[in-house]
C-alpha cells in the first residue's frame, strides 16, 4: 500500500495489489495517507510461496481489472 500510495504521489498511475488478510489494513492506510481512493486490485491470500504456475493463474485473474484501473488513472 505504500509503494502505491509513494509511486502515485509522484504522479505516476499505479495500483496497489492487496491480499485478502490485508484487505482491510490497506483501506486503513489508503484513508490515513490521505488517498482513500488509490486504486487497489484484491488478491488472495496467500500468494508468496505458491509457485510461478498458480502466481501466473492468479496474475492472469486480475490483468484486466490493473489494466482497467491504470486506464482511468
Amino acid at each position: 500500500m505504500r509503494d502505491g500510495f509513494n509511486i502515485a504521489k509522484r504522479g505516476i498511475p499505479s495500483v496497489a495489489m492487496i491480499t485478502d488478510d490485508f484487505w482491510e489494513q490497506g483501506e486503513f492506510m489508503a484513508k490515513s495517507l490521505g488517498m482513500p481512493d488509490l486504486p487497489r486490485v484484491r488478491l488472495p491470500h496467500p500468494v508468496a510461496g505458491l509457485g510461478e504456475v498458480k502466481i501466473d493463474t492468479i496474475a492472469q485473474s486480475v490483468v484486466d481489472e490493473i489494466l482497467e484501473k491504470l486506464a482511468n488513472e
